[in-house]
């Protein structure tokens, strides 16, 4: 399917955000998620499907002073 991550289109098969994060290399990665604007916490990535045309989020924490 068709998504948009952070601005770019990709093309992902798994049907799930955690199926998609895995995919996509970032699958054990400390990130925050959101899809469609709408945050999603790590405790429900495996159950949060994906459609296509859906858009995602992926930020990972920023270290540094």
């Amino acid at each position: 399917m068709k998504i948009e991550l952070n601005g770019e289109a990709r093309d992902v098969t798994g049907p799930t955000l955690a199926d998609a994060l895995t995919e996509l290399g970032w699958g054990v990665a400390r990130v925050a998620t959101a899809v469609n604007g709408n945050f999603v916490p790590k405790t429900v990535r495996a159950q949060t499907p994906l459609k296509d045309g859906d858009r995602l989020e992926v930020l990972a924490p920023m270290q540094g002073g």
